[in-house]
């Protein structure tokens, strides 16, 4: 019997403690803001809202997107769901610029440069040193990842590899057979899905700004092209979230 897909919810997870610092973050394990947990909430009455019921979640390893996956269930008082969580959904490695401040280093590099380091498609930070204790391979929670995929720095198009393969092995089944999937997980792995799922060009990709605890609706048809995709929310509160996101990086 043929299912209708079922429908995908993307959502970056609250505003993080370093989103509020303006530092890289990357695989560093912060928390949520006071905000953020308060954007969390708001994901889950949005999706309340719009009369959806997630079946299954997934999620990373990573503290700030697990917490705002639980804070969303419990607003749907779906806390009972399946979850998955995943090293391959983690945020963007931003290798030696991982605790670094934003506004900082473009004063030290300048701007087109941290652009290039933070926006382009296949363009990497600077790794960190083979020794770095922030090395993921000194970190328990992926002593199970064979050491060869576990990165010191990531471009987006390296994001995009490690997503892809949990997107068609976990993701793209769980819709196929009718259930509705949601993703909580960070602004370059959602970044990286899109890309996947809109077929933005690499040359656009720059400019695609996810914000924060807002709910990203796809629909999709029996093959798992888009038919259409929206935020649930207030348009001008969506487009306001986003322009924060864009401007992180200029001086203060």
């Amino acid at each position: 019997m043929k299912h209708v897909p079922g429908k995908l919810i993307l959502v970056r997870h609250g505003q993080s403690t370093w989103n509020v610092e303006n530092l890289f973050t990357g695989w560093t394990d912060v928390d949520l803001s006071a905000q953020g947990r308060a954007e969390a909430a708001a994901a889950g009455r949005e999706i309340v809202r719009e009369r959806l019921a997630p079946d299954i979640a997934f999620t990373s390893v990573l503290t700030r997107a697990i917490r705002t996956l639980w804070i969303a269930l419990d607003e749907m008082q779906r806390m009972w769901i399946e979850v998955e969580r995943t090293w391959r959904l983690n945020e963007r490695h931003y290798g030696a610029l991982q605790g670094l401040d934003k506004a900082q280093t473009v004063a030290q590099h300048g701007e087109a440069q941290v652009k290039i380091w933070r926006r382009s498609y296949d363009i990497a930070p600077p790794p960190l040193p083979a020794e770095d204790p922030r090395l993921p391979r000194f970190d328990p929670r992926y002593a199970g990842v064979e050491a060869g995929l576990l990165p010191a720095t990531e471009s987006l198009k390296d994001t995009l590899a490690r997503v892809l393969p949990f997107w068609h092995a976990r993701i793209a089944p769980e819709l196929r057979s009718g259930r509705n999937v949601l993703v909580v997980a960070h602004g370059n792995s959602l970044r990286a899905m899109v890309k996947m799922l809109d077929n933005v060009p690499e040359s656009e990709i720059a400019e695609l700004n996810i914000p924060t605890g807002v709910p990203l609706l796809y629909e999709l048809d029996d093959t798992l092209k888009p038919l259409g995709h929206r935020y649930l929310g207030d348009p001008a509160a969506i487009a306001a979230a986003a322009e924060a996101v864009r401007r992180q990086t200029e001086k203060k």
